[in-house]
């Protein structure tokens, strides 16, 4: 890997978040044959980049129209989410989001707790893979500025909870490495799977910033990790997509959002929503995952990728089999039924589904 240089906060301003990533230069890998390499055991997915381009016009104006339609929803889960965290975190507030679906939320997070409550959180964006696990590097770093109790993992959305478990491993391993105890809670829009510690929401709704890739997670890809090239003491890599800096749409999301909480506190709305049924949305999930494994002779579960915010990270970047629709005219699908027929992936309606949508990810034998 070569060494790149990368502003810390990406294209994000600078007081914004602190990027604890190590900018790499990797060579794209073709989806098919990445798709290969990973269900033959050869690699791991955390090794390779799939080639990032930009959206077309048409796939934009769908996140246009997204963000229309959803981002005062967005702007209420925000704001109930910063209410959760002041209410679990009396002795400070360190947001460390999970790179890289996590980093816009806790942008928010960052400006919503300095705007209306007055609080300067510090804001870090760290790596964290399947079967990998956290950062330790990053991590270390982190709790050498700021007491632990402060910690507060972020992300977008949970879909089976795999994150959330493997942040729960990632955890456990480090107070045995490093003897520093770290509770691991996590803070999401919405939680599908009923594994986050605190949830705006546990509906499957489509959020803006998962239409788009790293044109609005401040310019930065997904991170990756391979031991056999990264010395010990880095920080996971990623690569900043420097040369997408005029279509960059990673502030406009932030500034929308925050207009609509803005809006939001001036009507004195009520963001409050009652707790949530995390063991009932765990069944729920469970059930899910069983029924489908059967329905369409599944063989591991990592295939299934359940929520828009899942499918439509697989119709962007894996080889997907199947996308399974609960309403084939929902407007919170449309972009993923626009993926799927450009990409010639076969849509079946299951009106039995619990989520809007479920991508299934292609098996190569």
């Amino acid at each position: 890997m070569t060494v790149m240089t990368m502003p810390p906060s990406g294209s994000y301003a600078p007081d914004d978040v602190r990027f604890l990533l190590r900018p790499v230069s990797l060579p794209d890998t073709p989806v098919g044959y990445k798709e290969a390499l990973i269900q033959s055991g050869h690699k791991h997915y955390s090794q390779m980049l799939s080639h990032e381009a930009l959206p077309t016009d048409a796939y934009l104006a769908l996140f246009h129209r997204a963000m229309a339609a959803n981002k005062g929803r967005v702007a209420e889960h925000v704001w109930t989410l910063a209410e959760g965290i002041l209410a679990t975190r009396p002795h400070g507030i360190t947001l460390v989001s999970l790179a890289r679906a996590g980093t816009p939320v806790g942008v928010l997070l960052k400006q919503v707790l300095k705007r209306h409550f007055g609080i300067e959180a510090p804001h870090y964006s760290i790596s964290i893979l399947r079967d990998v696990g956290i950062d330790a590097n990053a991590l270390r770093h982190i709790v050498q500025q700021h007491a632990t109790e402060t910690l507060v993992f972020v992300d977008g959305w949970t879909g089976k909870g795999v994150i959330a478990g493997q942040l729960a491993a990632s955890l456990q391993d480090f107070a045995q490495s490093d003897g520093v105890v770290i509770p691991a809670e996590l803070y999401v829009l919405t939680d599908l799977s009923g594994c986050a510690a605190v949830a705006a929401s546990s509906e499957d709704y489509l959020i803006p910033s998962c239409i788009l890739n790293a044109t609005v997670s401040g310019l930065v890809s997904r991170s990756v990790y391979d031991k056999k090239i990264m010395a010990a003491d880095d920080f996971h890599g990623c690569v900043y997509y420097q040369h997408f800096k005029p279509h960059d749409l990673s502030n406009y999301f932030v500034a929308e959002v925050l207009a609509s909480v803005g809006l939001i506190r001036q009507g004195q709305k009520n963001t409050r929503t009652v707790d949530l049924n995390r063991q009932q949305l765990q069944q729920i999930s469970q059930a899910l995952l069983r029924q489908l494994t059967v329905r369409y002779s599944v063989s591991q579960a990592n295939h299934i990728k359940p929520g828009i915010g899942e499918a439509t990270r697989v119709l962007l970047r894996r080889e997907a089999r199947l996308l399974l629709l609960q309403d084939l005219a929902s407007e919170a699908t449309m972009h993923l039924r626009w993926l799927a027929e450009a990409k010639s992936v076969p849509i079946i309606v299951s009106d039995d589904l619990p989520y809007r949508a479920v991508a299934l990810i292609k098996e190569i034998s």
